[in-house]
Formats: C-alpha cells, structure tokens, sequence
C-alpha cells in the first residue's frame, strides 16, 4: 500500500483561551494521495492556515498525528522537521514573502542553499520555466504582483518537493493574473508528479484540481465543484 503525501489524524489546535468549540483545529483528518491536487476551500478563521502551518512543521499541534511521507512530524523533532520543510516541502503565499534585498535569481538560488544543493544554473532553469528570464537580476519591488507570484513558485518548486502547500496564491492577483498562476503551478504539479494542496476562496481553483474539500468549524469535509459554484 502506497504512504501517503499527508495524514493527519485527529489533530486539535488549542489557542490561549480556547474551548474545545473554538479550538481552531477540532479532531481534523485528512488523507492526501501522492500526486493528489486539492483545493482547500472555507472562510477567514476556518482553520486553513493553522492547518498548513502545522502540515508544515511550523507550528505544533495541541493534540494529534500529522504524517508527510510517512514521517511523524511529532518525532522528527525540531532540526528534523526544519529539514523536511528545506528539502521537501514549498510553501507559497498569498503576499508572495520575497526578500527584498536580494534579486529575482538570489530568492530562488537561497532555496537551493538552504537546502544545500546550491546551484545557480538550476535556479536559471527554474526562473525560465515560470516566464521570467531576463528578469533574474531585478528586485522583487520592481516586478508586478503576477510576476512576483511567480518567483515565488520557482522558488517553491527549484528544490524539486513532493509536496507544495499554496495559502492562497493568488489572493492579490487579478482574475486574469491569478488563472495564469494557477495554470502554472498546476502544469508544474503535473509534469513532476509534486502533490499540491491550495487553501483558496476562488471557486475558479476548482478546474485545476482533481479533489475539492471544505474545512468548516476546524474540521474538513468533502465537497464538489457544483457545491462551491452555488456559494
């Protein structure tokens, strides 16, 4: 039986002052298939971030199992799950979180580094492949929202992840802008079989994915594109 990309099983989220009814993660599984793209849909404070933060190590949870890889975040500790994050996982966000002092070509390359594989011709490649060659050595202020959007999937997906997590990619981007994004990243999820899963509210991420679910009140659910259509 093949593992899974991700498991969480029974995962809670306790806040200072939280109740068990206000957890921000309330019992929550989840069973992601490797190659599996997902779109995360649900409101602001619906549990979506908490859940990606903790997915990727970066948050612990209150109680609960997360798995990537077969790997149980719990016991990888502190260095171990800093490590995942470098090596296996991109994050991409929805303010694009570029360092502003360093170059289009500098923010990719600082991923191959920390992930020590520094190698610039790879960071070229991976910037020709989102559309921005020519652009290596520009400041992230000197680019459009779109085109920083897309320096950060390049420097998501440089370091070769078998998992990305997109916390809504395209949230600051026009509608023309943000179906590009998703093309993009969804082209680049297929061709390397990299699983993704985005936390979104567009309904329009629904086409670029083969799996839709719904996260209400810290929990998730299965839902369908017809559903989110009519929301």
């Amino acid at each position: 039986m093949a593992i899974p990309a991700v498991r969480v099983v029974d995962l809670w989220k306790f806040y200072d002052g939280d109740r068990p009814e206000t957890a921000a993660l309330r019992g929550t599984n989840l069973e992601v298939a490797k190659g599996e793209r997902i779109a995360l849909f649900g409101k602001s404070g619906s549990g979506k971030s908490t859940l990606f933060n903790l997915i990727a190590g970066l948050d612990r949870p209150s109680r609960g199992r997360i798995e990537v890889e077969g790997q149980d975040l719990g016991a990888l500790g502190e260095k171990g799950r800093t490590l995942l994050r470098r090596t296996r996982l991109g994050f991409i966000f929805q303010f694009f979180n570029l360092l502003p002092t360093l170059t289009v070509l500098e923010n990719v390359f600082l991923s191959l580094e920390l992930s020590n594989r520094p190698d610039p011709e790879r960071a070229l490649f991976a910037l020709r492949e989102v559309g921005l060659e020519g652009k290596e050595d520009r400041f992230p202020s000197e680019l459009s929202g779109g085109e920083q959007q897309r320096v950060a999937i390049a420097r998501a997906m440089v370091k070769e992840p078998t998992l990305i997590l997109a916390d809504e990619p395209t949230g600051n981007l026009d509608t023309t802008t943000g179906n590009q994004i998703l093309e993009l990243l969804n082209r680049r999820c297929l061709e390397t079989r990299t699983t993704l899963i985005v936390a979104t509210h567009s309904p329009l991420t629904c086409r670029y994915v083969n799996r839709i679910l719904r996260m209400v009140d810290g929990t998730i659910v299965e839902t369908s594109l017809d559903e989110e259509m009519t929301r």
